[in-house]
C-alpha cells in the first residue's frame, strides 16, 4: 500500500482533484482507496433503521454489509483515530489517497485558488512536494496546473510512498 496526501484549504479544490484523478489512476490498473478527513460532525446513517438503534444503545462500532458495498460506523467518542489506525482498515489496495491531515508526515500535494484567498502551506510543511494552482507559488517551488491531470496522476504515483516508509 502505498500513501500520497491531498493537501489545501476548504474550497481549494481538494475533491475535485481527486474526483479528476481517479479515473486516470483506475485506467493504470491501480486500486485506489480514499482517506477523506472533516472537521464537521457527520452521520451516514438514518434515525430509525436498525443500525442507528444499535449505534443509539450504545454499540461502540456498527457494520453494515449488502451485496454491493459495507460500511464500519465506529463510535470514537472523542478520541479520533491516527491515520495509521484509519489505514490499518482498508481493504487491500495500491494507494491511498489522503484528503486533509495536513499535519501528517507523508508526501502531499497542496491544492491552492487564488479565489479562497488563503496563505500557501507549503512554506510550513516539508512533506509538500509540489502545488497544483491556477497561480504560480512564491520562490520558484514546484507548481502543476490544475487542469493537467495527467502531469497531476503521474507525480501522485511517482511520488507516493510505500506505507512502511511512509
Amino acid at each position: 500500500m502505498r500513501v500520497f496526501g491531498i493537501a489545501g484549504y476548504s474550497g481549494s479544490g481538494k475533491t475535485t482533484l481527486i474526483e479528476r484523478v481517479l479515473p486516470q489512476l483506475a485506467a493504470r490498473g491501480l486500486w485506489v482507496a480514499v482517506i477523506k478527513h472533516t472537521h464537521h460532525d457527520f452521520d451516514i446513517d438514518q434515525p430509525g433503521k436498525d443500525s442507528w438503534r444499535a449505534r443509539s444503545a450504545g454499540a461502540a462500532a456498527v457494520l453494515l454489509s449488502s451485496d454491493h458495498r459495507t460500511a464500519l460506523l465506529t463510535e470514537h467518542r472523542n478520541m479520533p483515530p491516527a491515520l495509521d489506525a484509519l489505514l490499518d482498515r482498508l481493504p487491500p489496495c495500491d494507494l491511498v489517497l489522503v484528503e486533509g491531515y495536513k499535519r501528517e508526515p507523508i508526501p502531499k500535494l497542496e491544492v491552492h485558488r487564488a479565489a479562497t484567498g488563503k496563505p500557501w502551506l507549503f512554506p510550513e510543511d516539508p512533506h509538500i512536494l509540489a502545488v497544483a494552482s491556477d497561480v504560480a507559488p512564491p520562490d520558484g517551488f514546484p507548481r502543476i496546473d490544475l487542469d493537467a491531470i495527467p502531469q497531476l496522476t503521474d507525480f501522485i504515483v511517482d511520488h507516493a510512498l510505500s506505507r512502511s516508509t511512509a
